[in-house]
């Protein structure tokens, strides 16, 4: 992928769906297409919407091919921390993200001071998913909607979705024949799917309309919403990078166990660039190439991320990106192992699993399920416990 030509839906296999039905229900998919179809249709008007308002929005419906194998082949999941956000923190965004700071400087003021979102963290979200707006997909929203809801893969997800456009278009905020975005139906600037829009959209510019695709304001104050809904906690940090003694304690790093800052700093941790946080607050020790690699305290606000997105590198490279865009240094590599192979790790998921730990899917992508089952295995063979796979274990463990 070109990365000077965008992110749009480059999360869009990991992205939490605010508002759909959980994962797992039991809905409706596959067959033939029309018939499918017709089922929406009778679901739609079950719920109220009216045959004018449901033909209208079926009317040019077709199932998107590409869709399908975009969702079959996310390979750029597999990278690691480094060598993602290496990939997408590149100087042209950075100098784009001042650029646009002080074009809409009036607006971040304003969704700061109503939502208290940090204009480094929405920065960071419009930098990643579209390019400040640039490249917002070209996927038909509703032919990548009814594809996905008509995959078995995952309906259960993008059936809601469906549904959310058909009352968007009652609002006359969707067009189903013109909205275009990213290839799993996430719209906009700042890339949301449909239900979120509903919920959480806001009409930032006073036009009586919510339009995340052409309208700044809408797209900012919307992104701000959605982190006061999730949880942000205005004046706090998310993501900042320290340095590790050796002697550390590994097994009291990563995100299932916390300290305050003031715990850490005892133990010899020490903050790098920049003042101190709040030493009261409680963080985590978050290692995401090892204990040889980039170091950083995490705190409430950075396990947030993972609500807009479950890939771990993607939420901590996001993460990383705004504390660079509000003016801390570049991260230090540190000289952590070479990751594994996408091979390596599926084969290392495959015996995590066969020795009855919940790595989620075997797909060579070491999230966050796969990182705490290492850091039980690397507990229980005396191993440093800092969640990092590497071949010292793939050894141990006879892979």
């Amino acid at each position: 992928m070109n990365v000077r030509n965008g992110f749009g839906g480059l999360a869009a296999s990991c992205l939490l769906l605010f508002s759909t039905a959980g994962a797992g229900a039991e809905v409706p998919c596959g067959g033939g297409f029309p018939a499918f179809v017709d089922a929406l249709k009778a679901e739609a008007a079950a719920d109220g919407f009216s045959a004018v308002e449901i033909d209208g929005f079926f009317a040019t419906v077709t199932l998107d091919p590409d869709v399908i194998e975009r969702d079959r082949n996310q390979g750029i999941f597999r990278k690691s921390f480094i060598e993602f956000s290496k990939l997408v923190m590149q100087e042209y965004r950075i100098l784009w993200s001042a650029e646009f700071e002080r074009e809409h400087r009036g607006i971040f003021d304003l969704v700061e001071a109503r939502f208290g979102a940090p204009r480094g963290v929405l920065l960071s979200f419009l930098a990643l998913e579209t390019d400040f707006g640039k490249v917002q997909g070209s996927h038909n929203t509703l032919n990548s909607l009814v594809t996905l809801a008509h995959d078995c893969r995952r309906p259960d997800l993008f059936r809601p979705h469906v549904f959310a456009a058909l009352e968007l278009y009652r609002r006359g905020d969707f067009d189903p024949g013109s909205t275009v975005g990213a290839w799993a139906g996430e719209i906009g600037m700042i890339q949301m799917l449909p239900g979120d829009i509903v919920e959480f959209g806001q009409d930032g510019d006073g036009d009586g309309r919510i339009d995340l695709r052409n309208s700044v304001a809408d797209a900012l104050m919307t992104a701000g919403k959605v982190l006061s809904e999730i949880g942000w906690r205005p004046g706090e940090p998310w993501l900042i990078e320290v340095s590790v003694p050796a002697g550390l304690n590994w097994a009291d790093t990563g995100l299932g166990s916390e300290k305050t800052v003031a715990g850490w700093l005892e133990q010899g941790v020490r903050v790098r660039g920049g003042n101190k946080p709040d030493q009261e607050l409680s963080a985590s020790i978050l290692l995401p190439h090892g204990r040889d690699g980039p170091a950083f305290l995490a705190f409430a606000n950075y396990r947030l991320y993972f609500e807009w997105n479950q890939s771990f590198v993607y939420a901590t490279t996001s993460a990383f990106f705004a504390t660079l865009l509000s003016g801390r240094p570049m991260y230090l590599d540190g000289n952590p192992p070479p990751p594994l192979s996408g091979d390596e790790i599926i084969a290392l998921q495959r015996e995590l699993s066969r020795l009855g730990h919940d790595i989620g899917a075997v797909d060579g992508i070491a999230g966050k399920l796969t990182r705490a089952a290492v850091k039980a295995e690397q507990l229980r063979l005396g191993l440093p416990a800092d969640e990092w796979p590497d071949k010292e274990l793939l050894n141990r463990l006879n892979i």
